[in-house]
């Protein structure tokens, strides 16, 4: 299991448009994603980019409020002070990349732990989706996209009329026994602070932090926004 951030970064990004059928490409050597459905912008990321580099990420950032620049690091303060430096705001500074050996996760359909739940696996675009319904309500969600046998997984939800029920292991379960149709070494998302509980649970372990800046005061976290 591959654990070079800078190529990690590449994959998850690679899974994260293929979650969202995102528009991607490069700005320099770094990777850019068009967020078609929220901003309307792009977000550049980069791992523990040199300053100069920085400066010109931060510059192409700043020259429209919606963009964001999102830095995988392990030393927040210093792009912290980068940012303020170079005009931009800290809007997320809460998540993290997390990372998972897929051999140690279960490759069987799991058991919903109510009868009166119930739950539909389906793909498509080659993205698998996972929904748990109460009666015609959705009470849990997510989704993944294999890129380079890795399993990216995106948008784990649980509505909040049913947490603590133990739908978000379900759903993680759910989707990575549909990962497993495909050749996958390793797993890969960004976590919430609630969602880096579960996972730690579920024997995920943390890569590194997530640092989302922006011209603008507005940001919302990778993993659902």
């Amino acid at each position: 299991m591959v654990n070079d951030t800078t190529h990690l970064l590449e994959v998850w990004v690679a899974g994260w448009a293929g979650c969202r059928g995102y528009e991607t490409r490069r700005e320099g050597r770094f990777p850019a994603v068009l967020r078609a459905d929220t901003t309307r912008e792009w977000e550049y990321f980069a791992h523990d980019p040199a300053e100069a580099e920085f400066g010109e990420l931060a510059a192409k950032t700043a020259e429209v409020p919606a963009r964001i620049l999102t830095i995988l690091t392990n030393d927040v303060p210093r792009y912290t002070a980068l940012a303020a430096k170079n005009g931009l705001n800290v809007t997320s500074a809460s998540q993290t990349m997390m990372i998972v050996d897929m051999e140690t996760q279960d490759a069987e359909d799991p058991w919903l732990p109510d009868d009166d739940l119930r739950w539909v696996p389906s793909t498509a675009d080659g993205v698998h989706h996972a929904v748990v319904y109460a009666g015609e309500e959705v009470a849990a969600s997510g989704r993944v996209f294999v890129a380079d046998h890795t399993a990216v997984f995106d948008k784990i939800v649980t509505e909040p009329g049913f947490q603590r029920r133990g739908l978000g292991s379900f759903i993680m379960r759910a989707l990575a026994a549909q990962a497993f149709e495909h050749d996958v070494e390793s797993g890969l998302l960004l976590a919430s602070l609630d969602g880096q509980k579960l996972y730690s649970h579920l024997g995920w372990s943390t890569v590194c932090h997530v640092l989302m800046l922006s011209a603008s005061d507005e940001g919302a976290d990778l993993s659902v926004g």
